[in-house]
């Protein structure tokens, strides 16, 4: 079997190749250059970009065998997410990668605006000699508000304690207690932007936040206050922060961030109240290399069919090692599930009982729609597109977990309904030291059975003879039979058998076997294993 590819699409550190391991064809490509870029994608089971590399619909449309996009960094702008998530392609980046850097960029502007480094380095380099012109200020005792208390925010204001400043922040999601924590206090944005001598911003950018930092709150602030915005651009009015200036309505700003990356217009970056950088807050050697070694990791969790803590479009998390022999067990029930079912479905209900309940579990909910839909579908299904399935079909889904079970540790049930109101339910466990994956109920029946690649269920009135005619059915159309399970409600009531096979049976063959046992339900289950 060939190696994965995974598609180098930007430069990226050494580290980053070697953390990817032996295990796949890695190929390089000028991730700006189109033709290229569609030729390397055709064959990509993966590829690594960070900014300069656009990975819209178009050219996700060129990748069928894609199941991974990672960003060497944080922001994800130039990768369409929604276009990922309809093809199945899980888009992972490195949030935590650079806020370290983030974090002391924003430290040294707010120091360069204090002490005016920037106009002061230009003003001798050009060979005067005016120190008068250039006094600064201590930031001793200073306010610094923070717009933003999240990661980087909180590295901030760690910083900046040691400076002895006064720290105020606002951010409608933090409690009370983590600011506390943090020794900061919580203000409303109209009381910060008043009291800040320094006010730095570190939220993400939506809309609820572009703008959020305006001409009201600009016009509100001391004339002897800066701003700083190492986030993104746009969470500061530019064209309000440049009138501000020119003004006089505030000291002045440092930028690392603006709307239009690199800036069309001077107004900003060739004024002379503003220190400004080129986008540098992941710009040091550090976090590249974090940023790459972090998603080739995750690279390496994608393609091996696991979740990915850092994926942005997949619902889930880190998952406990506990937990991980669970998830192809419940994507082989949702395959039962869907091959028990007549018609399309209507609702799923997830069930997981026992000591797994103690554990984030969700994720199996994300497991038993990915192999209910392997059944449905002809497009590859995955985790991340799973769900958008799910919600295009009107499938009601739910999830729940408790400790109550009797006979087995752990239980994973799904249960539910086709739109004609058929009830259906298949449930498993895993046993013994080398985790067996078992069927152990289906449709109120109990059973025991090793789930395999074939099977054949169906159900029909108990009657003496009936395993001799299935098993003479099956043998004479060379069909070997590896296990079977026989329940029953009562003596010679309905009557279930589950039969293990050793390969796939034709339509006629299932048809002739119903009719030779006069099955009252019958389905032929042939799973798909990765």
């Amino acid at each position: 079997m060939p190696a994965p590819v995974v598609l180098i699409a930007e430069q990226l550190s050494p580290a980053t190749i070697a953390a990817l391991g032996p295990d796949f064809e890695v190929v390089h490509v000028d991730g700006t250059d189109r033709e290229a870029l569609r030729s390397s994608l055709a064959s990509a089971d993966a590829v690594l970009v960070r900014s300069a590399t656009k990975l819209d619909e178009e050219a996700i449309s060129w990748a069928p065998k894609l199941r991974v996009i990672a960003r060497a960094g944080v922001g994800l702008d130039n990768v369409d997410i929604k276009a990922a998530t309809r093809a199945g392609v899980m888009v992972v980046n490195a949030p935590t990668s650079n806020i370290i850097s983030a974090a002391e960029l924003t430290v040294a502007h707010i120091l360069g605006l204090a002490r005016k480094l920037q106009r002061a380095h230009a003003s001798l380099s050009s060979g005067e000699w005016k120190r008068s012109a250039f006094t600064g200020a201590e930031l001793f005792e200073k306010t610094v508000g923070i717009v933003g208390l999240g990661r980087i925010g909180a590295l901030v204001a760690d910083r900046l304690r040691g400076f002895g400043v006064e720290l105020i922040a606002y951010d409608p999601y933090v409690t009370a207690a983590r600011a506390g924590q943090l020794d900061v206090e919580l203000v409303e944005l109209d009381e910060l932007v008043e009291r800040a001598d320094f006010l730095t911003i570190h939220m993400p950018r939506t809309p609820e936040t572009l703008g959020m930092i305006g001409e009201a709150q600009l016009r509100a602030m001391k004339p002897t206050a800066y701003v700083v915005n190492v986030a993104r651009g746009g969470l500061i009015d530019e064209q309000a922060l440049a009138a501000a200036l020119d003004a006089g309505e505030i000291a002045g700003a440092a930028l690392d961030v603006f709307v239009e990356e690199p800036p069309s217009s001077d107004v900003l970056t060739a004024h002379p109240r503003t220190n400004v950088t080129p986008h540098l807050g992941a710009s040091t050697e550090e976090a590249q290399e974090k940023a790459g070694v972090s998603v080739a990791k995750s690279v390496r969790l994608a393609l091996a069919g696991e979740l990915v803590p850092d994926a942005v479009n997949v619902a889930g998390g880190a998952i406990d090692e506990y937990v991980k022999p669970g998830l192809p067990l419940t994507e082989k029930l949702g395959q039962i599930f869907a091959g028990l079912a007549a018609g399309p479905v209507a609702s799923l209900d997830v069930e997981v009982h026992g000591e797994l309940s103690d554990y984030n579990v969700e994720v199996l909910k994300l497991a038993a729609l990915k192999g209910l839909f392997t059944q449905v579908v002809s497009d590859p299904v995955s985790y991340v597109n799973a769900p958008l399935h799910a919600e295009q079909r009107n499938v009601e889904v739910r999830f729940s977990a408790d400790a109550v079970t009797e006979s087995y540790r752990n239980v994973i049930t799904l249960r539910g309904a086709t739109e004609d109101g058929t009830r259906i339910s298949v449930s498993g466990t895993l046993t013994g030291p080398k985790q067996i994956e078992k069927i152990i109920e289906i449709n109120g029946y109990d059973i025991e059975l090793p789930i395999s690649e074939h099977l054949i269920v169906f159900s029909y009135t108990d009657r003496p003879g009936i395993v001799a005619v299935y098993g003479s059915v099956l043998g004479e159309a060379g069909v070997n039979i590896a296990a079977l399970q026989i329940a029953r409600d009562e003596k010679k009531g309905e009557a279930l058998s589950v039969l293990s096979i050793d390969s796939p049976v034709p339509s006629e063959l299932v048809a002739g076997l119903s009719d030779a046992i006069g099955a009252n339900v019958i389905r032929a289950i042939d799973l798909v294993l990765d």
